[in-house]
């Protein structure tokens, strides 16, 4: 199992520096894909952001999330996020050494709940943390 967070799934989906590498891992990856429901509200706004932005078009942006669901669907688990988790995620944020934001720790919470062995994350410093709690990284 491969707990994947917004990062892969905004490159996946949008022309991002590391498109290619996160399209060559998800054409090659066998394993099952899960995300905290989450991701839905991240990768959303993800989009408005970037519409907002002038960096994609509203067309562009339809597009992504129709494709973006299309992956829900078929190859993406969404899990829900139970009280527990939100509190998992906050023990971590509340370690400022982890420089953990809240929506990372809230990823890294629920892969860990999930019992996730490997993550998929282009963020830095959420791998920092996955590694750190022993979660080896899909993504290189």
């Amino acid at each position: 199992m491969v707990y994947v967070d917004s990062s892969v799934l905004v490159a996946l989906h949008l022309n991002e520096p590391r498109s290619a590498d996160v399209a060559r891992w998800y054409a090659a990856c066998s394993d099952e894909l899960v995300s905290a429901m989450w991701c839905v509200t991240e990768f959303a706004s993800a989009l408005g952001i970037k519409q907002r932005t002038g960096q994609i078009t509203q067309a562009e942006e339809q597009e992504a999330w129709q494709r973006f669901e299309r992956l829900c669907a078929n190859d993406l688990q969404l899990m829900t996020v139970a009280p527990a988790t939100f509190h998992r995620a906050a023990v971590l944020t509340l370690d400022a050494a982890t420089g953990l934001r809240a929506g990372d720790s809230l990823h890294l919470a629920a892969a860990l709940d999930a019992k996730a062995k490997n993550m998929a994350t282009l963020d830095g410093v959420l791998a920092k943390n996955a590694k750190r709690l022993k979660l080896n990284l899909a993504l290189r």
